[in-house]
C-alpha cells in the first residue's frame, strides 16, 4: 500500500504546494492541510499541536522547512513521524527524490597536510594558534615550514609543543639539519628526501616524503622507492605539481605515471602551486585537483594559505575530499552531492518566476513587505503594491519608509542581499544570510555539520600506530 503523507502549510503557500505535488506525480498518497496561518514559515510545533485535530490516517507529516520547535516531541504526541521539508517549495521534488540517497559526507580517505609557511617568524603560541585554526578547518597534519636563510631556533620546541597538543607534525625544509632535528623532536613526517638524502631515513624514525633528485626525474624517484621498500620503511611519494605554464600539464602526467609504476605506493600532491599561484577563486581549483587525487588514489595533499585569496583553501580541500570520496564510492559524478564548494552560484537560484511572484502578491492582505528575486530582478511587495527593479535605489522612493529609520535600514539590508544574490545567481531568502558554502565557517551541531567527522579508513595516527606493515602497503 502506498504511503500516505500529510503536508501542513499556510494560506499563501497552499495553492503552490498543491500544484507542486500534482506536477510531481509522486508514488505516495498525499493531502494538504492549511492550518489557518498566512505564512507557512511562521508555523511552530506548538501551533501544530493546538490546531491539528485529525491526521486523516497519515503515515507521516511533512511541515515547512522553517517550522520551529521540537518535532521529536510532536511526533511522540501525535504517534507518527513529523519531518521538516525543504525551505523552498520548488525544492520539494528533489527532497523526495534524494531523501533516502543523500551521500554520506562524514567519510574520506585523503589527508591534509597544512603548512605554516612562515613558522620561523612566529613564536610558539602563534604556531599553536595557527595549527588549531587549521585543524578546525580540516587539517590532519601540521607542516612546519623552514624558510631558506631564516633562523628558526625554536623549531624543535615548536614541534614538541604541537605534539603535546596531539597534532601530527611534519617538518618541511631543504636543510638536512632541520629535518634531523625536527624528527628527533618528535615530527612524524619529513618533507622532503631524495635518493641523495635517504641516509637521513637511517638516522630518524619519521616517515619521509620522497621527491625526484632533480625535477621531473622519475628514475631517481623509482630508485628511492626501491631503497625504502628494501628497508621495510614507510614512505610517501611526491612527483611535484608545477604551476600553470611552468610544467603543470607535464606534472599531472608524472603523477599518473608514478601511480602506474607503483600502484600501491602512498602519494602526495602539493596543491599550493596552483591555489597560491593562480589568481582565481580556489574552490574550483581544489575540487579539480582533489578529483585527480581521487582517481589516482592520492591520499595526501600539502595545502597552504599564504595568499589572501587562498585563505579558505584548507576548508575547501576538506569539503572537496568528502565530495570526491562519496562520488567515487557511489560511482557517480561529483554533482548534486553537496553545494559547499559553490560559493558564487547555485543550482536553482530563482525558485519563483515573475508570474508566480505576481500571484503571491495578489494574495497578500497585510502591510509587511516581502522581498523576492526572479530572473527579472528584485521584487518587493505588500498589500499596497508590487515593485520590480534591478537596483535597490530605484525601489526606495516607492516604499514610503523615509520617516521610519529602523524599517528603512532593514529593507536596505534585505534589498542589498537580494541584489547581490540576483547578480551572482544565488538563492535569496528574506531574513536569511546568503549561503557562501564552505567559504564561511558556520558553527553548527556536529551531528549535522558535514565538516568534522570520521575518515573512511584508519586515520594517519592509527595507521602509524596499528599497521603491521609499511604505510605504503596500507589499502583503504
Amino acid at each position: 500500500m502506498a504511503e500516505h503523507i500529510l503536508f501542513l502549510t499556510g494560506k499563501l503557500a497552499e495553492k503552490q504546494l498543491r500544484r507542486t505535488l500534482e506536477e510531481m506525480e509522486p508514488d505516495f498518497c498525499w493531502k494538504v492541510l492549511q492550518l489557518g496561518i498566512t505564512v507557512a514559515a511562521l508555523m511552530t510545533a506548538d501551533m501544530i499541536r493546538r490546531r491539528l485535530k485529525d491526521t486523516g490516517g497519515a503515515d507521516r507529516i511533512i511541515v515547512p522547512g522553517r517550522c520551529r520547535g521540537d518535532l521529536d516531541a510532536l511526533s511522540a504526541d501525535l504517534g507518527l513521524p513529523v519531518e521538516r521539508g525543504p525551505d523552498e517549495l520548488h525544492d520539494l521534488p528533489e527532497f523526495f527524490g534524494k531523501a533516502q540517497k543523500k551521500p554520506d559526507l562524514s567519510r574520506y580517505e585523503l589527508h591534509i597536510f597544512a603548512e605554516i609557511v612562515e613558522a620561523p617568524q612566529l613564536d610558539i603560541d602563534g604556531i599553536l594558534r595557527r595549527a588549531r585554526d587549521y585543524r578546525n578547518d580540516g587539517a590532519d597534519v601540521i607542516d612546519i615550514g623552514c624558510l631558506p636563510a631564516t633562523p628558526f631556533p625554536h623549531m624543535q620546541d615548536a614541534v614538541a609543543a604541537l605534539k603535546a597538543e596531539g597534532f601530527l607534525v611534519s617538518v618541511d625544509s631543504l636543510e638536512t639539519d632541520d629535518l634531523i632535528k625536527g624528527s628527533r623532536a618528535g615530527a612524524d613526517f619529513l618533507l622532503s628526501l631524495s635518493e641523495d638524502t635517504l641516509w637521513i631515513a637511517d638516522e630518524v624514525a619519521a616517515t619521509p616524503i620522497l621527491i625526484p633528485a632533480t625535477h621531473g626525474d622519475l628514475k631517481s624517484l623509482d630508485r628511492a622507492i626501491a631503497r625504502m621498500q628494501a628497508m621495510g620503511r614507510e614512505f610517501i611519494v611526491d612527483p611535484i605539481l608545477d604551476p600553470i605554464h611552468f610544467g603543470f600539464a607535464d606534472s599531472i602526467v608524472r603523477y599518473h605515471e608514478v601511480r602506474r609504476r607503483h600502484p600501491e605506493a602512498e602519494m602526495m600532491m602539493g596543491v599550493g602551486n596552483l591555489t597560491e599561484l593562480t589568481h582565481c577563486d580556489t574552490a574550483g581549483i581544489n575540487a579539480t585537483l582533489l578529483g585527480i587525487c581521487s582517481e589516482l588514489h592520492i591520499k595526501q595533499i600539502l595545502a597552504t594559505q599564504v595568499s589572501k585569496h587562498a585563505r579558505t583553501a584548507i576548508r575547501e580541500a576538506d569539503r572537496a575530499r568528502r565530495i570526491m570520496f562519496a562520488a567515487r564510492e557511489l560511482n557517480r559524478l561529483p554533482k548534486h552531492i553537496d553545494d559547499g564548494l559553490m560559493a558564487l552560484h547555485e543550482r536553482a537560484p530563482f525558485p519563483l518566476s515573475r508570474e508566480e511572484i505576481q500571484e503571491l502578491y495578489e494574495a497578500i492582505k497585510d502591510p509587511s513587505y516581502r522581498v523576492l528575486t526572479s530572473p527579472d530582478g528584485l521584487h518587493i511587495c505588500n498589500r499596497n503594491g508590487l515593485h520590480t527593479a534591478e537596483d535597490p535605489f530605484q525601489l526606495f522612493p516607492k516604499l514610503a519608509v523615509e520617516e521610519d529609520g529602523g524599517h528603512a535600514f532593514y529593507l536596505g539590508v534585505e534589498l542589498a542581499r537580494a541584489q547581490i544574490a540576483w547578480q551572482l545567481g544565488k538563492r535569496y531568502v528574506q531574513d536569511q544570510p546568503l549561503d557562501w558554502g564552505c567559504q564561511v565557517m558556520v558553527k553548527e551541531d556536529p551531528s549535522i555539520n558535514p565538516h568534522a567527522y570520521k575518515p573512511a579508513g584508519p586515520t594517519l595516527q592509527q595507521r602509524r600506530e596499528e599497521t603491521d606493515g609499511p604505510l605504503s602497503d596500507t589499502k583503504s
